[in-house]
């Protein structure tokens, strides 16, 4: 191996390493419970993408501090962040304006940043 794949190797390893902390850290369900009310219900139109696939997606950008593209591109070419996201496929990570409208159905509930002083 040379030099490039051994530092590539560790660090990886580390993101990996943090990402399986915060696994743990973080009540999920708990999570989950606070952001359903204000979430889509699915009555109309395309059905909503997975409630924990988008609180996963929003503490990624929160930790990383990616935009809402950047953050989907991350998921596909990361395997640890694919992993951390429970994702296997691209066609499961919803598009930059998903994320965003995500996002600001957060910020509009100040549910965002009272997650992270829980924690």
């Amino acid at each position: 191996m040379s030099l490039i794949s051994d530092e590539l190797g560790q660090a990886s390893t580390k993101k990996k390493e943090f990402l399986g902390i915060m696994e743990k850290l973080i009540p999920w369900s708990q999570w989950v419970g606070i952001v359903q009310p204000h979430y889509y219900k699915g009555e109309r139109g395309n059905k909503p993408y997975d409630l924990e696939l988008m609180l996963r997606i929003y503490v990624l950008q929160h930790l990383y501090n990616l935009a809402d593209d950047a953050a989907r591109n991350e998921i596909i070419d990361s395997r640890a962040f694919s992993q951390f996201c429970g994702v296997d496929s691209s066609n499961q990570v919803p598009d930059g304006d998903t994320i965003g409208r995500f996002r600001h159905i957060l910020e509009r509930n100040q549910l965002g940043e009272a997650f992270f002083t829980n924690v």
